[in-house]
């Protein structure tokens, strides 16, 4: 129910917001690495979906977080998964196709399409489509300290940065994007939605 204004003024909602992360990289300072090969579904509507647990971190000093948005070229083709990856999650075109990496729905006054929709189905892990992004989160002013406690990293992302940086999205010229159209730009604008809040130990 909360209106938005993207950075030509124009109105919008959100209705629903849902993405992939995964093959999640913490860089040590001594080059000794942390490689996660899981992905996982953040999805607005589900608070939990937001809570990644990853175990067996070695202990040490991290000075970055890498990871990608989407999903990679071999899991796009090896056919229906279960869990984060199950086509039950509706982020699954076909097999020709792949996976939907990012989901944004929503309303504006400024869109020409049937009630005002916006829709944002963003996928394509083939040139010359291809709209995997890294991203790498730099935590070298305030690194993060793996020891026997739990870590806790909170992140932020922000929706909006799909609609801007490096483009400007003029929902009256862009209400939708559902195939390889368009999507590279939008790829480009949600590779800067990431930012760190804070880093913390739990006794």
């Amino acid at each position: 129910s909360t209106h938005y204004k993207n950075k030509l003024n124009q109105d919008y909602t959100i209705s629903k917001f849902k993405y992939y992360v995964g093959k999640f990289i913490f860089k040590n300072s001594t080059g000794k690495d942390y490689v996660s090969e899981n992905y996982f579904l953040i999805n607005e509507e589900e608070p939990l979906s937001k809570q990644i647990e990853l175990s067996n971190i070695p202990f040490g000093t991290y000075n970055a977080i890498e990871f990608i948005i989407g999903i990679d070229s071999l899991h796009n083709c090896s056919g229906a998964q279960s869990g984060a990856l199950d086509p039950i999650n509706g982020m699954f075109w076909a097999w020709n196709t792949g996976y939907i990496f990012l989901k944004l729905e929503g309303n504006s006054n400024s869109s020409p399409s049937p009630s005002g929709i916006l829709e944002y189905h963003i996928g394509g892990y083939k040139q010359p489509t291809n709209c995997i992004r890294p991203i790498k989160i730099n935590l070298t002013e305030n690194p993060l300290r793996v020891t026997p406690k739990t870590n806790i990293i909170e992140l932020k992302t922000d929706a909006s940065e799909l609609l801007k940086t490096p483009t400007d999205i003029d929902f009256s010229l862009i209400p939708v994007v559902s195939d390889s159209k368009n999507a590279e730009l939008m790829a480009d604008n949600y590779k800067n939605m990431f930012s760190i809040l804070n880093i913390r130990n739990e006794n």
